[in-house]
Protein backbone atom coordinates (compact mmCIF):
# COMPACT_ATOMS: atom_id res chain seq x y z
CA UNK A 1 0.00 0.00 0.00
CA UNK A 2 1.29 3.05 -1.11
CA UNK A 3 1.78 6.30 1.59
CA UNK A 4 -0.67 7.94 -1.22
CA UNK A 5 -3.50 5.91 -0.14
CA UNK A 6 -4.57 5.43 3.61
CA UNK A 7 -5.89 1.87 5.02
CA UNK A 8 -9.42 2.59 5.77
CA UNK A 9 -10.33 1.63 9.28
CA UNK A 10 -13.73 1.26 10.23
CA UNK A 11 -14.78 1.17 13.66
CA UNK A 12 -18.16 -0.13 15.10
CA UNK A 13 -17.63 0.37 18.74
CA UNK A 14 -20.98 1.55 21.32
CA UNK A 15 -18.62 3.83 24.21
CA UNK A 16 -18.45 7.71 22.62
CA UNK A 17 -15.09 8.56 24.48
CA UNK A 18 -13.31 5.19 23.05
CA UNK A 19 -14.68 6.11 19.19
CA UNK A 20 -13.34 9.48 19.68
CA UNK A 21 -9.74 8.33 21.39
CA UNK A 22 -9.39 5.43 18.52
CA UNK A 23 -10.43 8.09 15.84
CA UNK A 24 -7.37 10.40 17.16
CA UNK A 25 -5.45 7.49 17.49
CA UNK A 26 -5.11 5.95 14.33
CA UNK A 27 -5.66 9.46 12.27
CA UNK A 28 -2.06 10.31 13.57
CA UNK A 29 -1.00 6.89 12.80
CA UNK A 30 -1.92 7.83 8.98
CA UNK A 31 -5.56 5.85 8.61
CA UNK A 32 -8.31 7.37 7.39
CA UNK A 33 -11.33 6.25 10.15
CA UNK A 34 -15.20 5.80 9.01
CA UNK A 35 -16.90 5.33 12.45
CA UNK A 36 -20.36 4.29 12.37
CA UNK A 37 -23.04 4.76 14.86
CA UNK A 38 -23.81 2.51 17.55
CA UNK A 39 -26.71 0.55 16.00
CA UNK A 40 -25.85 0.78 12.63
CA UNK A 41 -26.88 -1.48 9.92
CA UNK A 42 -22.75 -2.87 10.24
CA UNK A 43 -22.66 -5.10 7.26
CA UNK A 44 -24.12 -2.41 5.25
CA UNK A 45 -21.61 -0.20 6.32
CA UNK A 46 -19.16 -2.32 5.58
CA UNK A 47 -20.06 -2.97 1.86
CA UNK A 48 -20.68 1.13 1.33
CA UNK A 49 -17.45 2.09 2.84
CA UNK A 50 -15.22 -0.88 1.77
CA UNK A 51 -13.08 -0.48 5.00
CA UNK A 52 -9.64 -2.59 4.99
CA UNK A 53 -10.20 -3.53 8.34
CA UNK A 54 -12.99 -3.70 10.73
CA UNK A 55 -12.72 -3.10 14.59
CA UNK A 56 -15.52 -4.52 15.84
CA UNK A 57 -17.13 -4.29 19.40
CA UNK A 58 -18.41 -7.69 20.44
CA UNK A 59 -21.05 -6.08 23.18
CA UNK A 60 -22.61 -2.74 21.14
CA UNK A 61 -25.71 -1.71 22.66
CA UNK A 62 -28.21 -3.31 20.92
CA UNK A 63 -26.29 -5.90 18.66
CA UNK A 64 -23.89 -8.54 19.04
CA UNK A 65 -21.16 -8.73 17.28
CA UNK A 66 -20.57 -12.31 16.58
CA UNK A 67 -24.09 -12.28 15.07
CA UNK A 68 -22.01 -9.26 12.62
CA UNK A 69 -18.92 -10.95 12.46
CA UNK A 70 -21.46 -14.50 11.33
CA UNK A 71 -23.59 -12.46 8.76
CA UNK A 72 -20.08 -10.57 7.28
CA UNK A 73 -18.33 -13.85 7.27
CA UNK A 74 -21.55 -15.67 5.16
CA UNK A 75 -21.96 -12.67 2.48
CA UNK A 76 -19.99 -13.01 -0.70
CA UNK A 77 -19.19 -9.26 -0.52
CA UNK A 78 -18.03 -8.75 2.68
CA UNK A 79 -16.44 -12.35 3.47
CA UNK A 80 -13.11 -11.05 3.00
CA UNK A 81 -13.41 -7.86 5.50
CA UNK A 82 -10.10 -8.01 7.91
CA UNK A 83 -12.22 -7.93 11.25
CA UNK A 84 -10.53 -7.63 14.92
CA UNK A 85 -13.17 -7.76 17.03
CA UNK A 86 -12.79 -5.91 21.32
CA UNK A 87 -14.14 -6.59 24.13
CA UNK A 88 -13.48 -6.63 27.72
CA UNK A 89 -14.76 -10.24 28.03
CA UNK A 90 -12.40 -13.26 27.89
CA UNK A 91 -14.57 -14.17 24.38
CA UNK A 92 -11.02 -15.06 22.30
CA UNK A 93 -11.51 -17.94 21.44
CA UNK A 94 -14.81 -17.93 20.55
CA UNK A 95 -14.10 -14.94 18.11
CA UNK A 96 -11.69 -16.36 16.12
CA UNK A 97 -13.57 -19.66 15.89
CA UNK A 98 -16.21 -17.61 13.97
CA UNK A 99 -13.94 -15.79 11.57
CA UNK A 100 -12.39 -12.84 13.60
CA UNK A 101 -8.55 -12.61 11.88
CA UNK A 102 -7.35 -10.82 15.18
CA UNK A 103 -9.05 -10.01 19.12
CA UNK A 104 -8.02 -7.27 21.61
CA UNK A 105 -9.12 -7.79 25.14
CA UNK A 106 -9.87 -4.16 26.46
CA UNK A 107 -8.78 -2.30 27.94
CA UNK A 108 -5.64 -2.51 25.32
CA UNK A 109 -2.31 -0.39 24.55
CA UNK A 110 -2.58 1.60 21.46
CA UNK A 111 0.56 -0.17 19.76
CA UNK A 112 -1.27 -3.78 20.41
CA UNK A 113 -4.04 -2.47 17.81
CA UNK A 114 -1.72 -0.30 15.78
CA UNK A 115 0.48 -3.34 15.55
CA UNK A 116 -2.36 -5.94 15.08
CA UNK A 117 -3.91 -3.64 12.72
CA UNK A 118 -0.74 -2.69 10.10
CA UNK A 119 -0.18 -6.84 10.18
CA UNK A 120 -3.56 -7.57 8.90
CA UNK A 121 -3.05 -4.54 6.09
CA UNK A 122 0.21 -5.64 5.22
CA UNK A 123 -0.99 -9.62 4.67
CA UNK A 124 -4.23 -8.80 2.61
Amino acid sequence: MSKATKAKIMLAEDDAIMVSLLKTLLKMEGFEVAALAADADVPSAVRAENPDALLLDVHLLHQNGLHILEALRKSKDTAKVRVIMSSGSSVKDECMARGADGFLLKPYMPDELIAMLKNLIQSA
